[in-house]
């Protein structure tokens, strides 16, 4: 039995501990937002959080989060509400086909946690490894940008995350 922690709630998994963590999510927990896309690490499809870091699960074992937290793109938000990244990508309207873009949006949520004003290069290593086929890179550099600015221009500071609503309105934060 491998126990870890969930978006927020304690579950338990009888996977074998070899199996990625990607899968166990998906089949075991039944959340469908992480993708598959190359099996290797390599592509970013299936980003995200243990910890608060942004990792690869398809080639991450199960039995290596034992007593961790996870937090998949279901989430990174409160139900019916999206973070200041997720606002900007539809500000941006930077998903095309959208398969990689929960993967881009771990990645880019993690940067912010760990880093409230990153420069260009910073965004771009952050980034890395993240492959968009449809080539959206300049739409998603400019709402990771968009979602920096929101952020300061709301008085949150790096740890917090400013919240919306669909309506774009600014939920539980400063609406000034």
């Amino acid at each position: 039995m491998i126990n870890f922690t969930l978006n927020g709630k304690a579950v338990s998994t009888e996977a074998p501990g070899d199996t990625p963590l990607l899968w166990v999510v998906r089949d075991y927990f039944k959340l469908k937002g992480s993708k598959f896309g190359c099996g290797m690490g390599l592509c970013g499809a299936c980003t995200m959080h243990l910890d608060g870091q942004a990792i690869r699960t398809c080639i991450t074992p199960v039995a290596a989060i034992e007593g961790k937290s996870v937090t998949t793109i279901e989430g990174v938000s409160p139900k019916g509400a999206y973070n200041s990244i997720q606002q900007a990508w539809i500000d941006h309207s930077v998903p095309q086909c959208g398969y990689c873009q929960s993967g881009q949006i771990m990645s880019a949520t993690a940067l912010l946690a760990r880093n409230p004003n990153p420069t260009d290069a910073e965004i771009d290593q952050a980034m890395q490894g993240n492959i968009c086929r449809c080539g959206t890179y300049p739409r998603i550099k400019a709402a990771i940008k968009k979602a920096v600015s929101d952020n300061g221009s709301n008085g949150s500071s790096g740890s917090e995350v400013a919240y919306y609503t669909p309506s774009n309105q600014l939920e539980g934060g400063n609406n000034a």
